[in-house]
């Protein structure tokens, strides 16, 4: 199946500047495509990962993807999808976010020849303000620039000289990469169609209305309540390891609804068309099962973290869900219990009742925790605790790092254990 019509499927074509002849460009020939991200961050997050998905697909199918990571225009600042303006960042800080995210670049894409990384700033920084204006400017019209909506939006509230003038960059960016690597296509989020097309009217200007250069935006992600994907009540969902662990990692994908997982499934995994309709079967006549939701985990989770963090976001998710917390790694429970109440505590042993009161606050009175302890209701690191008496050695399970307590069936506690 072609690309366009294997995306188009997906529902993942939200306009094209030249829809057949951007079909036929990509059924005669392997065809060289990018996609620009500006580094106002040094990692990700599931809303970035969007079109980056749609340029694995291209990579898969036999097509070269470019990845821009805008050092230039980051140095600037794209009002797409802003109110605002946005703050100028120190050169040292942009540096800094550019190598993160060519690090997560190159994780999802590989260290491949089928796949480049390239710093506009290696072409912008050497335009100078004279050069901008004669060869670039002039071709630019004022009264074209204010109807796209990307500036259309800022009118009321104000937009700088600097923000008007990103979408000229953003077309010189096309514009060179067309020169210098034969890149024919752009892709992009629905809200960068204007500086898009504005890439493909320079290049068509400079070298002649027959040139193939071609644009490609996706459809803005909405849950099915409305809202905008990728956005939770705890923030942003990263790719970075450290700032999302992979078990949240996945555990966000596994939680989705029903009403949107078989849209995630076709954006966000490479499952074949026919396993994706098996799986839309089964949202339908067992949606209990949640067997698409778990292979929408696992399939992003692979494809972001790698198959080590499937494994272990599944030992933690078992774990939790029966209690049999004893097979854990240390860094499992890490990442498994990084959300639930914690406590330092020393190595040193300790009567458990005055351990759950005083060490670790985990119970209110020394009565409520003899009596939760009589009753069955506290288990240390799995295992029932119904002695009063029992003696608690923070330094005997999980390399000596962790304790974990649960009362009941759902109340967990974590106490970190500090070497003196």
């Amino acid at each position: 199946m072609n690309i366009i019509d294997d995306l188009k499927w997906r529902g993942a074509i939200n306009q094209q500047t030249d829809e057949a002849g951007l079909k036929e460009l990509t059924e005669n020939q392997s065809v060289s495509l990018y996609c620009g991200i500006d580094p106002t961050g040094d990692s990700m997050h599931i809303g970035h990962l969007i079109p980056f998905m749609i340029l694995k697909r291209f990579q898969l199918a036999g097509h070269h993807p470019y990845v821009v990571v805008g050092g230039g225009t980051g140095a600037i600042g794209d009002p797409s999808g802003k109110n605002s303006e946005r703050k100028l960042q120190t050169m040292d800080q942009v540096k800094h976010n550019q190598d993160g995210l060519s690090a997560q670049m190159y994780k999802l894409f590989g260290h491949d020849e089928n796949f480049s990384i390239v710093n506009n700033y290696d072409w912008l920084s050497k335009i100078s303000l004279l050069d901008f204006l004669r060869d670039y400017g002039k071709l630019f019209s004022v009264n074209t620039m204010l109807n796209k909506e990307v500036v259309a939006s800022r009118l009321e509230v104000g937009i700088s000289y600097t923000e008007f003038t990103y979408q000229i960059l953003q077309s010189v960016d096309f514009l060179h990469l067309y020169r210098a690597e034969h890149v024919q296509l752009q892709i992009g989020g629905a809200d960068q169609w204007g500086n898009i097309t504005a890439g493909t009217d320079l290049i068509h200007r400079l070298e002649g209305n027959d040139a193939k250069a071609y644009g490609l935006t996706i459809p803005l992600l909405l849950k099915a309540d409305g809202t905008k994907f990728g956005k939770t009540a705890g923030g942003a969902v990263w790719l970075n390891p450290e700032r999302t662990s992979p078990y949240e990692f996945y555990q966000f994908w596994i939680n989705q609804d029903d009403r949107d997982v078989v849209k995630y499934l076709k954006y966000f995994t490479f499952l074949s068309h026919e396993e994706i309709d098996r799986l839309a079967e089964t949202v339908k006549t067992a949606p209990e099962k949640r067997e698409a939701q778990r292979r929408l985990a696992e399939e992003v989770t692979e494809f972001v973290h790698g198959k080590q963090a499937v494994v272990e976001a599944e030992n933690i998710t078992k774990a939790l869900f029966t209690g049999d917390v004893q097979s854990l790694t240390a860094d499992e429970i890490e990442q498994g219990f990084k959300g639930v109440p914690s406590a330092d505590v020393s190595a040193e042993k300790q009567n458990i009742v005055l351990w759950l009161v005083d060490a670790t606050k985990f119970e209110p009175s020394r009565r409520q925790a003899r009596e939760d302890i009589k009753n069955g209701a506290i288990r240390i690191n799995g295992e029932k605790v119904t002695d009063v008496e029992a003696e608690i050695d923070p330094s005997a399970a999980f390399n000596g790092k962790f304790v974990i307590v649960r009362r009941g069936k759902k109340r967990y506690f974590l106490a970190h254990v500090k070497l003196s």
